[in-house]
């Protein structure tokens, strides 16, 4: 694994931290010391992760597809042997949103139990909440959603991964396709947060004609005042960036005869839904689109998450979600450690530069069998970059055919490298 500057510091304060302790042993326990040290540092037990997904709060509708996902992953790895000749624990967990203390009470607990790795949040602005924690207990913080570019330089020590791609193309290709179907003059409404001010700032960026930015407060009443100034940029498209609040906003546009009906509307993976809008105006939603991350979810995918969870109509980050616990799960085999430092180190090495091979079962076989690995998952390619962001991406598009379903526009997916902040 590339490691980054600020690793590097950490590593050097912690060598000479060692070698300061060390003078004060006697020979006798400097003998004994590498032999407990090493036993402390590398885990051999079995491998378990926590999960910090929304059960409740602003993102709850993307926690059951995220869930099946983690889910999923565990079942195949354990059919396939487990990790180090071991099944693997799922402990389950809640990261609620930023308006409660949830996360921070999962990632206390996932702590306390021994986890080595963590996989969430969904929401960049929980993530941010509690990375802190997270890296400073040696633990492997890997999202299958966060897209704010503000984690990407975060000092965590390499600690934080991500399979979703940062919002500097998320963004990039919001607004190009909305210049693509014509738009000149555009509004971007957006949450106040990480996530919405991150992904409105790289989707005007995008955007070549005319844009007008309306940032609102999601925990608002209602958003008249908000959409009273998008009404009165007199836009030809308008892209809503938010969560379940986006019902709201909705609404509240096709009251003011702005809704997507009379204006080309865009929405994005914050809220992308098959559920929400099912109560708006019969459809009022034909011919919305959305940008959403990662491949498109096939039919066989779809079917084995079913089986996980067979009331799933959503499959947003459940790829990614999948692939975070494969790739997980493969540094520890690997390194032959189920702790987090040896998982970080080692996460970078199985996702690129190998051997190419897709399921877990192919790539434990090879690495049983001393080869080099690079794992191609259900998301697509994953190759980290020294941050531990994904460094190449595929942006889905989808559109609206009734309120209560989308489908993909394959025509219009893009793959490319994501772009640097």
């Amino acid at each position: 694994m590339q490691i980054s500057k600020k690793l590097k510091v950490v590593a050097a304060f912690a060598v000479a931290s060692l070698v300061f302790a060390g003078c004060s042993k006697s020979a006798s326990e400097e003998e004994a010391a590498p032999a407990e040290e090493a036993a402390v540092v590398k885990g051999t037990g079995p491998l378990k992760i926590g999960s910090l997904l929304p059960e409740t709060g602003s993102l709850a509708f993307l926690g059951p597809p995220e869930f099946a996902g983690v889910d999923l992953a565990v079942a195949e790895i354990n059919a396939a042997g487990g990790v180090l000749e071991q099944p693997i624990e799922h402990i389950r967990g809640d990261s609620g949103d930023t308006s409660t203390d949830i996360a921070q009470q999962t990632a206390d607990s996932h702590i306390a139990a021994g986890v080595g790795a963590i996989v969430g949040a969904a929401s960049s602005g929980v993530s941010l909440t509690v990375i802190d924690k997270i890296s400073g207990a040696g633990i492997v913080h890997f999202s299958p959603a966060n897209t704010s570019p503000d984690l990407t330089s975060y000092a965590d020590n390499g600690f934080y991964f991500r399979s979703a791609p940062s919002d500097t193309f998320q963004g990039a290709v919001l607004g190009q396709l909305m210049a693509a179907n014509g738009a000149k003059n555009a509004v971007f409404l957006n949450l106040d947060d990480a996530y919405g001010n991150g992904l409105a700032k790289y989707g005007i960026a995008g955007f070549t004609g005319t844009s007008t930015q309306v940032v609102y407060n999601p925990q608002a009443a209602e958003f008249s005042a908000d959409v009273s100034k998008a009404k009165a940029a007199k836009p030809d498209a308008i892209a809503i960036i938010g969560f379940d609040e986006t019902t709201k906003v909705l609404t509240e546009l096709i009251k003011q005869g702005i809704g997507p009906n009379k204006v080309k509307t865009y929405l994005v993976d914050g809220n992308l839904s098959s559920g929400a809008y099912k109560d708006l105006p019969k459809n009022i939603m034909k011919g919305v689109k959305a940008t959403l991350p990662g491949v498109f979810t096939n039919d066989e995918l779809k079917k084995r998450l079913l089986g996980v969870d067979p009331k799933l109509t959503d499959f947003s980050y459940a790829p990614e979600s999948y692939d975070a616990v494969v790739l997980i799960a493969l540094a520890a085999e690997q390194g032959k450690g189920t702790d987090g430092t040896t998982i970080r180190d080692n996460l970078t090495s199985v996702s690129s530069g190998g051997t190419k091979c897709t399921t877990f079962a192919d790539c434990k076989a090879l690495i049983a069998a001393g080869t080099d690995i690079d794992y191609d998952g259900v998301s697509g390619a994953i190759e980290f970059d020294a941050n531990g962001d994904p460094s190449v991406a595929t942006m889905g598009v989808y559109e609206y055919v009734a309120n209560d379903k989308y489908e993909a526009r394959a025509a219009e997916f893009i793959t490319g490298a994501v772009p640097a902040a």
